[in-house]
């Protein structure tokens, strides 16, 4: 009892100062800490136990559905990412560039991995040669980096865990299907193993 009382005494009352009341508590909690990057997080064994969980029980749910994983590359060359400029430009700001590798000035900037819509493109150009190779049902689990200027743990940070799911198909009819029965499993995994309800929707322009 008096531990409990020593935790609630060291966080912030909630309706003081919401910010910081969230922070003190998953830190209080050990469910993360801070490192020397700003904005990047250490996800502590309690914090990474819910991560393994989230990720176990969702695997689960896009692999009965006949989704594959598989993991992309964390450099995107600059001249791949340009070819999806109008995507790009959205989340350009927030982009990390390597332009170094060992001691040599690299001969192209090499983006650290926003999301890999781009990488996913480009693989499946590749390995798609006629309809019979359809569909491809991927998904990526990965970390993806985000420069943000202002961060709070697990809610906004530069790196955080990630996952990702990439289809191609026939028709545009299965590729909105598709849409459609994921957009039901996220919404069915947020109801039964996170106790959140979901609002499900189309998104708005912003």
């Amino acid at each position: 009892m008096a531990n409990d009382t020593k935790f609630v005494e060291q966080i912030t009352p909630m309706e003081e100062d919401f910010g910081q009341w969230y922070t003190d508590v998953v830190k209080k909690a050990e469910l993360v800490d801070y490192s020397g990057v700003k904005g990047c997080m250490v996800i502590r064994p309690y914090g990474y136990a819910i991560w393994e969980n989230i990720q176990h029980d969702l695997d689960a749910r896009f692999k009965a559905l006949g989704h594959e994983n598989v993991y992309m590359p964390m450099f995107i060359p600059e001249s791949l990412l340009q070819k999806e400029k109008d995507h790009v430009a959205g989340f350009a700001p927030e982009c990390a560039w390597v332009t170094v590798g060992g001691q040599n000035q690299l001969s192209e900037r090499l983006c650290v991995r926003p999301t890999s819509e781009t990488l996913f493109c480009e693989h499946y150009k590749n390995i798609i040669q006629s309809y019979r190779d359809l569909p491809k049902l991927y998904n990526q689990w990965a970390n993806v980096v985000r420069w943000e200027k202002t961060t709070r743990p697990f809610l906004r940070t530069s790196e955080f865990l990630w996952q990702e799911g990439h289809t191609m198909h026939e028709t545009e009819q299965e590729a909105r299907e598709e849409t459609l029965r994921m957009l039901k499993v996220y919404e069915d995994f947020y109801a039964e193993a996170l106790a959140i309800p979901a609002y499900t929707g189309r998104k708005t322009e912003k």
